[in-house]
């Protein structure tokens, strides 16, 4: 929701409209008396342009059809049975159950009226009784109130759809033509959401496009930067556009509150939570899976909290987000999820189960795709009090075949992290001493690309040092590690190809005693930010890993977030609201000069737009590479030539600081002169101001300050 604004913002706005807000009687303002306080929203936008069809107000409602058919002294025995039956799904309002009686036969018609206390009670009667068996002559067939009025509309003669004449749509990519290779990020403070481009050549930002009230909770960048995706009540919007940000689609989905875009850009998965009317039962689960490009609802799914509560890593309402997790690749051809001991493997062509049935895993606790490949590595932890062994195991999808397996004993708790090329799988495996009293750390390293798919076990110098974070370095076979105990711990970067060791894993570096909780690779590899987050109060160190040496130090005093822009040219930093001062974001180099800093009240959220792969093959890249300094000739008379704007700036900025200096030394002369006669009428007629006119001389004053008598007795 948009907040408020303080004081000090509407004082600011009404400076800027020429209002003096002192001659304002705030008590006297009356606000209209409409839901939206008279503020437009986009929603309102949609009402007006398009003729919605409202909810009939019977969602709650559904009809059980294919009863048994019994006389008036059966009746409350029947009654009784359905009540039993759906009374276990939701709460069954007063008189909410009604059966129809023939007053001819006095005998029941066969189905019944059930009103629930919420409409989403009533979904989940229909999803769970639908086709329930009360026996073999009896099937249910349950149908929403309200669809039987939308089935009454339609026409029983078909009609063609109307043919809409085809209008060339934008250039979503337009943004990618930016002459200057400029990136584009967007920022939310307060009730502004803005797009930027970072200029960093003239060190600020450059505005793009600006709009108050664009969403209600949070903005998400599609994974290609083609959309800019906005969340609201009624549902969710995405927006782009050559020029500027048009609505581009909008997705009905009530009270939304969290949304996932498939890698490539096909299809988004939005989430909503709603509670039950008995504060037993678990909140009621909407999942919806949009096409993004037409708005159309490919798959729903629809549950109690408690059926989507395993996996994922981190979400609200004890649901872990996301859900659904996508195989990379940019087909976007299938997608997964885990239940209770199962793997659900979807795939889009059909949205249905692959093989119509999930994978058997007894006990899976985690699950991930590779970011290249159709396959699946997922971790199940030990069972039968450690007689069974804690395993990852490498499954390929739709074959489900097993390509690989591990066991691991003593288990402890274990992550799985790939590396961006599918190359490699890192899986971090803590495991429990002896004792069972403490535990220790180690490595399995899986090369994906060789043949059998061997492993390597890499264990630290020191087996009990915590492993605080993990990334691989992006398109590259390097990673790092920082490893030991607060408040200074290690940071060891490895390599799993060198010129002496090829296909095993070496140590090039440790580095000692760094102030650093989280790593941030920049995405083209080569670099690398040692960060000290939360407590470690913004430190950071810009480590150049060919080199083996740190390019800077520097510290952005309680950041929150570090992001790298897609191109691996810049780094930003930020402080956002969780701290009530000194929020906003600075914009650093890749080597860690600072460029600039922009300040923002209430600061949300700072997000890159990124980029999508590049059309440029391995080798044409390469050969940029090496012929770097032909293409740069024409950036760098570009940089000089704004670095010569940038010095003719500064030195208009300091001429006309010393104009406004000598022209304050020119007034004060001036006041300086008109206040002659009234110094020396002050100075007893003297009237010259200058000091070596004048004799200093010490004179010597006595002044009694008390007396007092005292008699004094001597013996």
């Amino acid at each position: 929701m948009a907040d408020v604004l303080v004081m000090k913002d509407i004082e600011a706005i009404a400076s800027r409209l020429g209002i003096d807000i002192d001659t304002i009687d705030l008590d006297s303002i009356r606000l209209p008396t409409a839901d939206n306080v008279g503020i437009p929203s986009d929603d309102e936008e949609i009402l007006q342009e398009e003729n919605l069809e409202f909810e009939s107000g019977f969602g709650n409602i559904i009809v059980v059809d294919n009863l048994p058919v019994v006389p008036k002294e059966k009746f409350e025995k029947l009654e009784g049975v359905i009540r039993k039956i759906y009374s276990q799904i939701g709460v069954i309002k007063e008189d909410g159950l009604w059966m129809p009686v023939d007053p001819q036969t006095e005998k029941t018609l066969g189905y019944c009226f059930i009103e629930y206390n919420t409409p989403q009670e009533a979904e989940l009667a229909k999803e769970r009784t639908h086709g329930y068996k009360l026996d073999r002559a009896h099937v249910f067939a349950v149908n929403m109130f309200d669809d039987f009025d939308r089935f009454m509309k339609v026409p029983d003669q078909w009609a063609p759809p109307e043919t809409k004449p085809y209008a060339p749509g934008e250039n979503l990519q337009n943004w990618l033509t930016d002459a200057k290779a400029r990136d584009q990020f967007v920022i939310r403070a307060g009730s502004d959401t803005e797009v930027l481009w970072n200029d960093a050549r003239h060190l600020k930002p450059d505005p793009v496009y600006k709009r108050t009230f664009w969403t209600e909770s949070f903005v998400q960048w599609s994974p290609l930067g083609t959309y800019l995706a906005t969340v609201h009540r009624q549902g969710a919007a995405v927006w782009g556009g050559a020029s500027t940000f048009n609505r581009l689609m909008r997705y009905a989905h009530p009270q939304v509150k969290l949304i996932d875009f498939s890698p490539g850009e096909k299809y988004l998965v939005t989430y909503s939570s709603h509670e039950p009317s008995n504060p037993r039962d678990a909140n009621r689960v909407v999942i919806n899976i949009f096409d993004v490009r037409t708005g159309k609802v490919m798959r729903d799914f629809k549950g109690s909290a408690d059926d989507f509560a395993i996996g994922g890593a981190g979400g609200v309402t004890g649901v872990s987000w996301p859900i659904f997790k996508w195989s990379n690749g940019g087909d976007d051809k299938y997608f997964a999820r885990m239940g209770k001991n199962v793997l659900s493997v979807y795939e889009t062509d059909t949205f249905s189960l692959i093989d119509k049935k999930s994978l058997k895993v007894e006990n899976i606790m985690d699950f991930s795709w590779s970011p290249t490949d159709p396959i699946i590595a997922l971790f199940v932890p030990e069972m039968g009090g450690g007689n069974q062994p804690a395993r990852v195991s490498l499954v390929q999808i739709p074959s489900k075949e097993e390509l690989r397996q591990k066991n691991l004993f003593s288990v402890s708790d274990c992550k799985m992290y790939w590396q961006s090329n599918g190359d490699y799988l890192a899986v971090n495996v803590d495991r429990f001493t002896k004792t069972k009293k403490s535990t220790y750390t180690g490595f399995e390293l899986f090369y994906i690309k060789e043949r059998d798919i061997p492993i390597e076990v890499l264990e630290l110098e020191n087996k009990n040092d915590k492993i605080i974070a993990f990334a691989w370095e992006p398109k590259g076979n390097r990673f790092a590690v920082i490893h030991g105990d607060s408040p200074k711990p290690d940071v060891s970067i490895y390599t799993m190809r060198t010129a002496q060791h090829t296909g095993r894993v070496s140590k090039l570096t440790t580095l000692k005693g760094k102030q650093a909780n989280a790593l941030f690779w920049s995405p083209v590899g080569r670099f690398i930010v040692l960060a000290g987050l939360k407590g470690f109060n913004g430190q950071l160190e810009f480590y150049n890993v060919d080199e083996l040496e740190t390019m800077a130090t520097a510290e952005h005093f309680m950041a929150t977030d570090i992001e790298w822009d897609p191109t691996g040219r810049y780094v930003a930093t930020a402080v956002t609201s969780v701290h009530e001062m000194e929020n906003g974001f600075n914009i650093w180099s890749f080597n860690g000069k600072h460029l600039y800093r922009i300040l923002k009240d209430h600061f949300f959220q700072f997000l890159w737009r990124p980029r999508p792969p590049s059309f440029l093959s391995a080798e044409k890249e390469e050969e940029i590479a090496k012929n770097l300094k032909k293409y740069s000739k024409k950036y760098e008379a570009e940089d000089q030539d704004v670095s010569l704007l940038l010095s003719e700036q500064e030195r208009e900025k300091r001429r006309m600081l010393k104009e406004e200096w000598d022209k304050w030394i020119n007034e004060w002369k001036r006041l300086h002169e008109e206040e002659k006669l009234y110094r020396q009428n002050l100075r007893d007629g003297e009237a010259s101001d200058e000091e070596e006119e004048y004799e200093a001389k010490d004179i010597e004053v006595e002044e009694v300050i008390n007396v007092s008598e005292e008699i004094l007795h001597f013996e």
